[in-house]
């Protein structure tokens, strides 16, 4: 059936006018910044794609993600340090296999210093639980080799499987592949000594380096404040980038990093205190005001007056300034585009702050200043001022534009951005539009084959790889099974990818493990020199693992290899045995992932992507619902579909890694990725969309997701053949593009709203009703048709 729409044309808007009031310089913390409040009319224009630029190669990908960002260097060598650290303690108390306690640093450690002391917390807390659970199944054994074998498939393949159907995800691989390593050991030895040593042994690996963790945190750890502060000053940077030389790269790679991934940051500030209330609510609508600053400085228009784009740089790059000196920036009422009849504000005047965290978790802002002799107004946030003293003098000091005296707007987008600013500035902030939670356990975690899959695969994997070294009695290649466990996710291309960055990690890791061999350790003799050994060598792998998602895998693997390579025993050694078996054992277990998941139930990676930008319609959909004021307050809505779909272009850039039987045509490729520009686009025209109705937008962008999410579901099966055998003809055909994903749906509709009518996905109308859309961004919704398939 033809879908038509009949709302008002978008070139003739009906005039919008923002409230404006007089208010108080409120406390910007760490990350605040300032803007005009003017809110004159706006005339919208329709959806412009945005211009997706091309995808560099690999070659270039991989060095511009080995360069230097803020804070990259900082977190480096504090997980080598710690690495250090961890070392010295295993070798001072006889910690047996200290690379798997680093390897847990390696793994969790993150920017955020009270996210880490949680992490620990969390660990310590729950290893009881691991160690009674593990005491409980060696009980139930009995020591039959029979009985341990299939403890090990039950444990890994319930683990793996909660793993992949809740938000638990890696730690069910964790949990899994710790108690199947310590049942693997008492197959080799009598089972009383066996259990009891394998107990001492995984209580002792995991405990010690969390409680380094935790100390180290809490002493050298970056606060959250600061993240958020620094995080801010860089989307500042972008924006005011983007408008000055029209590169929209790294504005691009801010936007799709999305707020989902900082909103526990914040949360951990209120929570703990450590800001007072006010900087905790104005640091939450920093961080809405930052990503809306940028979503509407991508949406502006080229042909823009270049005198309008310049003065907005100029107040971002004020803003930006302010926050590097730790001061709040100054309202910019008065430097709106637009003129405006209130009176002229008087100098704007910092009124009296009180300190707040910025360094560190713990140590008194104002003590470190006076021991630095430097500003206290320097590098920290802030709080209202006290006493009620300082309201007063911010009244007087800030006069918000009133919208009635303003002129009109060149563009809606340059309007947002400029009321961006003015809530960076203090400026109360209007009505937040939460995006919807995600759900603990996936809507289809009971119907979607793909969990189970993926669990027995995995346990499949690490079971046979376990019968291989046993057989031949090798006992050093026992990293065949740990690699099963740490490589395996939902898609074929993805597991692939993480194959191939393991197998390159891990030589360039032994690589420099053996140089050290030869020409290090016969020249030290004690644990301090092996300790600043370990903190070298660590620092290549830390800083290849901070990097982005898509290379950081490969810093983990370098930093393993290495670390099992020089540590072995409880002090310096030379021996080449443990590090030429653990090399063939990260292959082995390479190559029979690689069988397996290309073979038995492959997951294109096609449907991943599919289902990623159903659920980004389908958020499209509950934001075209919302009246015009809410729409526009629906950051956090817009921020989630912007991640998806950057995602969903992630995704689509790991196809070279499927076997070319499950890879989709060229033209349907070519077709996913247009989508990626037009989902985009969209959702920045709905975002500024003014209209008071476009609820026929809404069902058709439902039915574009519903199109998507069945093409994702309804090929499983031709899937499921085209692994079957490669000489199947699935690339030619448009069964692969889909598949049952593992991946995105567990928490489809979590990151944005998802209503989709029950059974869409078995309608007979789903792939055979192209009628052309009609009204509001057809353009757009066709081409999207068109890409769905």
């Amino acid at each position: 059936m033809v879908k038509t729409v009949t709302l008002a044309p978008l070139s003739d808007p009906p005039v919008v006018s923002l409230a404006a009031q007089s208010a108080p310089t409120t406390a910007s913390q760490s990350a605040s910044s300032s803007g005009p409040s003017s809110a004159p009319t706006a005339a919208p224009r329709s959806a412009q794609p945005s211009v997706l630029s091309p995808a560099p190669s690999r070659w270039h990908q991989v060095l511009e993600d080995l360069q230097p960002f803020s804070g990259r260097a900082g977190l480096t060598w504090r997980i080598a340090l710690l690495c250090a650290l961890v070392t010295g303690a295993a070798m001072l108390f006889e910690i047996p296999e200290a690379a798997i306690s680093c390897y847990l640093i390696i793994f969790l450690m993150k920017p955020d210093a009270v996210a880490n002391i949680g992490t620990g917390i969390g660990f310590l807390l729950l290893l009881p639980g691991l160690i009674a659970l593990l005491a409980w199944i060696i009980n139930l054994t009995q020591g039959s080799t029979l009985h341990i074998m299939l403890a090990i498939v039950i444990s890994s393949g319930l683990l793996l499987y909660l793993g992949a159907a809740t938000q638990l995800g890696e730690q069910g691989s964790v949990m899994a592949l710790i108690i199947a390593f310590v049942l693997t050991l008492i197959v080799k030895a009598p089972f009383g000594d066996a259990a009891s040593f394998a107990l001492r042994e995984a209580w002792a690996m995991a405990a010690l380096p969390m409680l380094l963790m935790i100390g180290f945190n809490l002493l050298l750890g970056f606060s959250p404040v600061r993240l958020l502060r620094d995080q801010l000053r860089a989307r500042l940077a972008a924006a005011a980038e983007a408008l000055e030389t029209g590169d929209r790269a790294e504005l691009r790679e801010l936007l799709r990093e999305g707020n989902a991934p900082f909103e526990p940051q914040v949360l951990a500030t209120r929570l703990l205190r450590l800001v007072p209330r006010a900087d905790a609510r104005q640091i939450a609508a920093d961080l809405r005001a930052g990503y809306a600053l940028m979503l509407a400085v991508s949406a502006l228009p080229d042909a823009l007056d270049p005198a309008r784009r310049a003065r907005l740089a100029e107040q971002i790059r004020a803003a930006h300034a302010a926050l590097g000196q730790g001061k709040a920036p100054a309202p910019v009422s008065a430097q709106a585009p637009a003129p405006v009849s209130a009176p002229a504000p008087a100098p704007a005047r910092s009124p009296p702050r009180t300190r707040l965290i910025a360094q560190g978790p713990l140590e008194d802002a104002d003590a470190r200043a006076d021991k630095a002799d430097v500003d206290p107004t320097e590098g920290v946030a802030w709080d209202e001022p006290a006493e009620g003293a300082a309201r007063a003098d911010s009244a007087e000091a800030a006069t918000w534009a009133d919208p009635g005296e303003a002129a009109t707007w060149a563009d809606p987008a340059e309007r947002a951005a400029w009321d961006a600013l003015n809530v960076l500035a203090g400026a109360p902030e209007a009505e937040v539009v939460p995006a919807p939670k995600t759900p603990f356990v996936a809507p289809d975690a009971l119907s979607n084959p793909a969990y189970i899959r993926f669990a027995l695969k995995t346990t499949a994997a690490a079971v046979i790889c376990f019968l291989i070294y046993t057989a031949i009695d090798w006992q050093g290649i026992h990293t065949a099974m740990v690699t099963c466990y740490v490589a395996a996710l939902g898609t074929t291309g993805e597991t692939v990818h993480k194959l191939a960055l393991r197998i390159i990690g891990c030589l360039i890791g032994a690589a420099i493990g053996v140089a050290a061999i030869f020409w290090v350790i016969p020249h030290i003799d004690g644990i301090g020199a092996l300790m600043a050994l370990v903190f070298f060598g660590c620092l290549v792998g830390a800083w290849v693992s901070t990097g982005p998602e898509r290379l950081s895998y490969a810093g983990v693997q370098v930093a393993l290899a290495f670390l099992l390579t020089v540590l072995q025993g409880f002090g310096p050694s030379v021996s080449l045995d443990t590090a030429q078996g653990r090399i063939v054992g990260i292959l082995l277990g390479n190559l029979v992932v690689y069988l397996i998941f290309t073979r038995l139930w492959p997951a294109p990676i096609v449907g991943e992507a599919r289902a990623l930008f159903a659920r980004a319609l389908s958020g499209l959909a509950g934001m075209a619902r919302l009246a015009p004021a809410r729409r526009l307050n629906a950051v956090s809505s817009a921020a989630a579909i912007e991640a998806l779909v950057g995602k969903g272009e992630e995704v689509l850039r790991l196809l070279p890694f499927e076997p070319r039987a499950l890879r989709p045509t060229p033209a349907s490729e070519a077709a996913l990725h247009g989508a990626v520009a037009e989902i985009e686009a969209l959702n920045r025209a709905i975002w500024l969309s003014p209209d008071p109705d476009l609820r026929q937008t809404a069902e058709q962008l439902d039915y574009l997701a519903e199109r998507f999410d069945g093409a994702a579901e309804a090929s499983a099966l031709d899937a499921d053949h085209a692994g079957s055998g490669f000489g199947s003809g699935a690339g030619s055909s448009p069964g692969p593009d889909a598949g049952s994903s593992l991946s995105s749906s567990p928490n489809r509709g979590a990151d944005c709203s998802l209503n989709l009518s029950p059974g869409a996905a078995s309608s007979p109308t789903l792939h055979t009703d192209l009628a052309p859309f009609v009204g509001p961004f057809s353009r757009q919704l066709n081409q999207l048709q068109r890409a769905a398939g």
